[in-house]
């Protein structure tokens, strides 16, 4: 992704048993008593496959295109409501990606609404890999970005099966991962997120509104953590703080580490300033890279081999109870 943890402490200006998927029983909150339904961990793990099975998801190829269809018809599917934002981007070098937004809606009509969201594509080159000459080669993006598709396409189907009571949108972003290349002189600012740009300034409903967003990305890997992104904590602090509780009360603490993180250039950042709606980044940290996310992070190893099925019934479980119990 486009992201670069930044490790700015700037601390004044914020506010403030690893399970086996095939045995879960239903998931509850105990405080609110409310049944919520069992996020099944093979059926993302097969969601995050597919996509990666049609190989980079970068616009302007065919397997962008292939992707696009299965997305949308998967949200169909599963009963949701769905929108498919076509427009034309320019990049930060002026290329021309034909792109889509592909946005799923539950109960359409309900005004009090969350907004679920993962970038879709894939990157265009690999300039975080160790081989340099491998530098202008496609990322697979099986954790950065399919991961988070995955995990949201397996919620669907459950609000499918079972229609949760608040409004739901589920928002499969384009173009995020088309930011300038390590190497790049130029001016990149704003050069990542561009799908999320362009729905922050043309909802696929006007007026759109909702309480809150939560962003997933690369939120597969094996024994993942998720540090509280600083961002996050600046414009949602409390949404952050309710998932984060979430995951702990369902013995997920291992997972949502209960620390600052850093600062991550993502669709969320747009998604607050530009849509005023407060959202988080759930986003794997890996204190032991330079880069702050896994090894394999913008190269040709973003592969299935760095997908795990409890690190996504972790994430799953944890959205599922927030949305069911809101």
């Amino acid at each position: 992704m486009k992201k670069i943890y930044i490790f700015l402490f700037f601390t004044a200006l914020l506010l403030g048993c690893n399970k086996s998927a095939k045995t879960q029983a239903t998931a509850t909150m105990d405080v609110q008593k409310v049944i919520v339904p069992v996020f099944v961990a093979d059926s993302a793990y097969k969601y995050v496959k597919q996509q990666v099975d049609f190989g980079p998801r970068v616009p302007n190829t065919k397997a962008h295109v292939l992707c696009a269809t299965y997305l949308a018809e998967s949200l169909k599917s599963f009963g949701a409501e769905v929108t498919l934002q076509k427009t034309t981007l320019s990049t930060f070098d002026g290329t021309r990606l034909n792109a889509v937004n592909i946005i799923g809606s539950y109960n359409v009509e309900n005004e009090n609404r969350i907004l679920l969201f993962a970038h879709w594509d894939s990157r265009p080159w690999s300039d975080n890999d160790p081989d340099l000459t491998k530098h202008r080669q496609a990322v697979d993006g099986a954790n950065d970005g399919a991961s988070g598709v995955g995990v949201l396409l397996e919620m669907a189907r459950q609000f499918g099966l079972q229609h949760p009571t608040v409004g739901v949108d589920i928002a499969f972003f384009d173009a995020e991962d088309y930011g300038a290349p390590s190497d790049f002189k130029g001016n990149t600012e704003d050069s990542w997120c561009l799908g999320t740009q362009y729905w922050c300034k043309n909802p696929h409903v006007k007026g759109y509104r909702a309480k809150y967003g939560i962003l997933l990305d690369m939120v597969g890997a094996p024994g993942a953590t998720f540090y509280k992104e600083q961002i996050s904590m600046y414009y949602a602090a409390h949404v952050v703080n309710k998932v984060w509780s979430a995951a702990e009360k369902l013995g997920f603490s291992q997972y949502f580490v209960n620390a600052q993180g850093g600062a991550v250039t993502d669709d969320h950042l747009y998604v607050n300033k530009m849509a005023g709606i407060p959202s988080i980044d759930i986003i794997q940290y890996d204190p032991n890279t330079e880069s702050g996310f896994g090894a394999y992070w913008h190269t040709t190893n973003d592969t299935m081999e760095n997908i795990d099925k409890n690190t996504l019934y972790a994430v799953g479980t944890t959205l599922l109870n927030i949305v069911y119990t809101e």
